[in-house]
């Protein structure tokens, strides 16, 4: 039976001092049972929002609820696949990418934000089976991405603080549990 894995918290080194804002809203010391509790929670509450309101703006010219939605799942997918890669000793180097240009180009305001929860959930459960895969010495690796050396461990934690950084955004300006 494989040992139970976990994922420490990265040290400096493994992720661009940017990421550091999203690792840190991370208390715990593994970031999967993090993964996996927003799963659920996060789902449930996307889901108890009406059309209308997650087509909500707090101010003229920022994402709706439903765009941020996207940019979280759209993010996720991007993390997932570095993590991938890196874990997988592929040494190219990746690209970033710009979330202002492709919220917008989601559509993201046409779809139900039943669809975009589903999909999330969809996404997130991926994540949690893509780290459940991985050997624990392949947590280490590292690969550059977006200019910077990132771990695979630090991805998720990435993962898990960016949405903890954008839910606490939509309870504080969208006002949304």
């Amino acid at each position: 039976m494989p040992a139970i894995l976990k994922v420490e918290r990265p040290v400096a080194g493994e992720f661009a001092p940017y990421y550091g804002r999203y690792i840190e809203r991370i208390t715990t010391d593994d970031a999967l049972p993090v993964l996996e509790s927003q799963i659920e929670e996060t789902h449930r509450a996307l889901r108890a929002l009406t059309d209308k309101r997650a087509l909500h703006r707090y101010a003229t010219g920022k994402w709706s609820v439903k765009e941020v939605v996207q940019h979280l799942t759209d993010a996720e997918r991007v993390f997932t696949y570095r993590a991938l890669r890196f874990a997988r000793n592929d040494s190219a180097e990746l690209p970033g990418f710009d979330e202002n240009l492709w919220a917008p180009a989601s559509f993201a305001d046409r779809r139900p934000i039943e669809e975009l929860a589903d999909e999330y959930r969809a996404v997130r459960a991926a994540t949690v089976a893509l780290y459940r895969s991985f050997e624990p010495d392949w947590l280490v690796r590292r690969g550059v991405a977006s200019g910077h050396v990132m771990s695979v461990r630090a991805l998720a934690w990435v993962c898990a603080g960016h949405e903890n950084h954008h839910r606490e955004i939509l309870r504080e300006r969208y006002d949304l549990a």
